[in-house]
């Protein structure tokens, strides 16, 4: 499970946008955000970087969290 703070999410509209752009990367992909902390959990088998690149073509801006961090 990758965790990502995403500063620019606001509503399940974000999320819903955020989850179709996975989903492009790895049609499996599971995403599961928590709108007041802005952050998100990603289940795929796709590597951290190949994650943000999905992200940040999405208009995101994201950074990656560590376990302590998430």
């Amino acid at each position: 499970m990758h965790h990502f703070h995403v500063p620019d999410i606001h509503c399940g509209g974000c999320l819903r946008s955020l989850r179709q752009a996975l989903q492009t990367l790895d049609p499996q992909a599971q995403v599961e955000g928590d709108l007041e902390s802005r952050v998100i959990a990603v289940a795929t088998s796709r590597d951290e970087s190949a994650i943000l690149v999905a992200l940040h073509s999405a208009g995101y801006a994201a950074r990656a969290l560590s376990q302590q961090d998430a």
